[in-house]
């Protein structure tokens, strides 16, 4: 394993972070165990998760992601080698059967409180926000288009306020978006400046060979400002995978049994995937492969959150840390990018 730093802090971090978000719908609790097991052995330190977890939301299940990795806590007695991250959900339709209320400080305590009796521990290392309370362009969405009609008002430092009391109670160490722009990021930076508040350490958004828009103002944020990257979907839903070529739709797989998770399999995006899978096997590799190690080699990354629903999917995931894409490939990448630009936003 490669390890990395939490930017602007002494909390070392493995490369590949073990995304979690399939636990207590397509992965039982001891599937779940078993992942982390593995994990684990392999050297990964670094675990994500979130209260709205297990993906698609559903009240029916919700939290039981984060009680999976408790009841793996509870067992193994291995919170303490554990960086655990964690994430309130924003508001949105599919949320409300968790709470209305945003970030509002009674929202953060509510959602702490119960993460961490969810999580069967002290603290929570890295706690995010899930999305934005603003309208904004994420999920699926390429460009922003401006409500006149949103009755948001910039509460941007006191949300750091709050955060700030749960880093003072230790219920939390530190704080990170996700699914953020650059207006929020630079916000949130620029009130930590100005009232000595927390500084977010990380954003976690979608970034993959068929989305790289991260690319077109968040990278230049996240380099110069020192925000870490937390790349999820790396694999667009396994479409990189190449499990989805030739019209194939496994039994068991994400998009077999949630159709409406499609953003990744739409022409364009089949076009591109089809291009590096030719590429990955004029070169000896897994598409798999050649898909990680892509985002593992990004300098604004600082962990790459790999899932997976098998064993066998996991070490495969996990063993691409071992993989160094050589000039040629790199190349070979960006004529297929530029020539199919961000097919899966």
């Amino acid at each position: 394993m490669k390890y990395t730093f939490l930017p602007h802090t002494d909390i070392r971090v493995s490369k590949i972070c073990l995304g979690t978000m399939t636990w207590g719908q397509q992965n039982n609790e001891e599937e779940g165990h078993a992942q982390m097991d593995y994990a684990v052995e392999k050297g990964i330190n670094f675990f994500d998760t979130a209260e709205l977890y297990p993906v698609p939301a559903r009240k029916e299940t919700q939290g039981e992601t984060e009680r999976i990795i408790g009841s793996w806590f509870r067992k193994t007695g291995k919170r303490q080698e554990i960086i655990l991250a964690s994430k309130i959900a924003g508001p949105a339709e599919m949320t409300r059967h968790i709470r209305e209320d945003g970030f509002s400080r009674a929202a953060l305590q509510d959602a702490i409180d119960k993460s961490l009796q969810r999580l069967q521990t002290d603290y929570i290392d890295l706690y995010q926000l899930h999305w934005p309370e603003r309208n904004t362009n994420y999920f699926g969405s390429r460009g922003y288009k401006h409500d006149e009609t949103e009755r948001w008002e910039d509460n941007f430092k006191s949300i750091l306020e709050s955060l700030d009391t749960f880093i003072k109670a230790g219920k939390i160490r530190h704080v990170g978006v996700s699914n953020e722009n650059p207006f929020g990021t630079m916000r949130f930076l620029e009130e930590s400046r100005k009232s000595g508040l927390p500084r977010m350490l990380t954003i976690q958004n979608p970034y993959n060979l068929l989305n790289r828009l991260f690319e077109a103002g968040n990278a230049e944020v996240s380099m110069r400002e020192g925000v870490g990257l937390l790349a999820y979907s790396p694999l667009g839903f396994g479409t990189l995978s190449g499990k989805y070529l030739g019209g194939k739709m496994p039994e068991g797989s994400r998009i077999k049994l949630f159709p409406n998770y499609n953003r990744y399999s739409k022409p364009q995006g089949v076009k591109a995937t089809e291009r590096y899978a030719d590429l990955a096997a004029r070169h000896g590799l897994s598409l798999t492969h050649l898909a990680l190690a892509f985002v593992n080699q990004q300098p604004f990354v600082t962990s790459n959150i790999i899932g997976a629903t098998s064993l066998e999917q996991l070490k495969e995931n996990i063993d691409s840390i071992d993989v160094s894409l050589s000039p040629e490939v790199i190349e070979a990448i960006e004529v297929i990018h530029n020539e199919i630009p961000n097919p899966a936003p």
